[in-house]
């Protein structure tokens, strides 16, 4: 399945005097491909592949289960769309299409960052200001060091030296892990909190801190985060369909999350720190979110996005990060995007800032699909091949009782290794606790996750620590005896 609507905002920036002929029906914006109308090659104009292309692509990503259902959207430098569809929605929930709605997770995480650079464009709020200055004195102290305060670009940059999650983060229900943070915990953690780093010296992804950042952006501006971000965004830009309560329609269009074994899962409501991840939206919205972020500025709202994705700090070689944004360079191109993942869902937004085109990927299903919008708008960066078939072969409970530990990975992240009813679990610092399967007496893997442990032993045959294989790096962790 296809959809293909018309960029009439992009073409009138960019005086195109061609454009690409569709055979459609037309309602009221969007122009939707029948079937049987001519199958259509790339012009030279066009970045993206055929129809047939993208399609086979992502039907195989749902063979290869690798996906449940998958919705992807393109968007060439002339603004105008495509939309593919292929999976399964969940039972009960409507046929995957432009209009089916996902959780967004991290990807509101950019929304945080445009929201404070329409603040700081209005003189609402200055990128240096120390975060104190908008908390109740009265309530809460922000952790500082070496004389040094947190400031509003630390938290939208990840340096602010506050960890992953806060330590009191302990959720009555693991399924819906942020539903029962308050703000008062918040603030008990903050008040209590010893910084481990100086500020600005590291980099270190920060869910609490982009969380916080848009708890002090709403705070500042006498509203709710989810008033803001509808007032200064969604309601600008025409995006009906995205929000964090789930309007009438929008739970019309909700398909069920699920996580990589095909379990379904619950939805996540995140509360305090929703400026971290609590959107949701679908791609017909998502590609008018990056259809305002690229091309020339026609607004103050598209001018706050542009200085959203300005580099302000190297993440690692060729990636930055700009205000919430990623910014990876591949040779001439900058690729500037965002991904999230919630308990159910997976999601991708990017566009090239030289080019202007963009896509989003948007999964009801946990497994990372990163590398299809990363591709699809620079065809440098590689596909990810299927991880092999792994099968589960018996290990003792024995010997399972000799991997029980924690394993720091770093200051402000570990994993947590149990034995629950013969079986080897793993809870990850503010995650759930999950089940991980043994391949061999030192080797485990995930199934809700593309995953791996390796535990590593002495000469003694004693447990040292243990290896975590994800994305590509291989991240290893000693072994702490577990505080009983």
């Amino acid at each position: 399945m296809s959809v293909r609507t018309a960029g009439a905002k992009r073409a009138s920036q960019r005086q195109r005097t061609t454009m690409t002929r569709y055979c459609y029906i037309l309602a009221g914006l969007l122009l939707f491909a029948l079937t049987g109308c001519a199958k259509e090659e790339p012009t030279a104009q066009q970045h993206f592949p055929p129809d047939a292309d993208i399609q086979a692509l992502i039907q195989s990503r749902v063979d290869e289960e690798r996906a449940v259902g998958i919705v992807v959207g393109v968007m060439e430098a002339d603004g105008s769309t495509r939309v593919f569809a292929a999976g399964e929605p969940g039972p009960g929930a409507q046929p995957l299409g432009e209009e089916s709605v996902f959780e967004i997770g991290s990807i509101t995480k950019a929304f945080t960052g445009i929201l404070l650079a329409d603040m700081v464009a209005r003189g609402e709020v200055a990128l240096d200001d120390p975060v104190a200055k908008y908390l109740p004195a009265d309530e809460v102290t922000m952790p500082a060091r070496g004389g040094r305060d947190i400031t509003l670009l630390d938290l939208s940059t990840h340096r602010s030296g506050l960890p992953r999650m806060p330590d009191n983060f302990n959720p009555a229900d693991p399924a819906n892990p942020y539903a029962d943070y308050t703000v008062e915990q918040l603030y008990e953690f903050l008040s209590t909190h010893e910084l481990r780093r100086d500020i600005d010296a590291q980099g270190e992804y920060s869910n609490l801190s982009v969380g916080l950042l848009g708890h002090v952006l709403a705070r500042a501006a006498g509203s709710s985060y989810e008033d803001l971000v509808r007032e200064r965004i969604l309601e600008p830009l025409g995006m009906s369909s995205t929000g964090i309560a789930l309007s009438d329609d929008m739970r019309h269009w909700l398909v069920q999350g699920h996580d990589m074994a095909g379990n379904a899962a619950a939805n996540w409501d995140i509360a305090t720190l929703e400026g971290a991840g609590a959107l949701r939206s679908n791609v017909r919205d998502m590609l008018a979110f990056i259809a305002a972020n690229t091309g020339p500025a026609e607004s103050p709202l598209e001018e706050a996005m542009r200085v959203t994705h300005q580099p302000r700090a190297n993440l690692n070689g060729n990636v930055d990060i700009g205000l919430n944004w990623i910014i990876l360079s591949i040779g001439r191109n900058q690729v500037v995007w965002h991904n999230g993942g919630t308990g159910g869902y997976h999601a991708f937004a990017g566009f090239d800032s030289v080019s202007g085109v963009g896509a989003v990927v948007l999964t009801n299903s946990t497994h990372d699909t990163d590398d299809i919008g990363l591709h699809l708008i620079n065809p440098e960066f590689p596909l990810t091949l299927p991880p092999p078939r792994r099968v589960e072969v018996p290990v003792s409970t024995e010997v399972l009782e000799t991997y029980v530990g924690f394993y720091p990975l770093s200051p402000d992240f570990a994993l947590t290794v149990t034995v629950e009813n013969d079986e080897l679990w793993v809870q990850a610092t503010g995650q759930d606790n999950y089940q991980v399967f043994p391949e061999s007496e030192t080797e485990f893997f995930y199934t809700v996750v593309d995953a791996q442990l390796t535990f590593t032993t002495d000469d003694a045959g004693n447990v040292t620590g243990l290896v975590l294989h994800q994305g590509g790096r291989d991240m290893p962790a000693p072994k702490q005896e577990l505080s009983r």
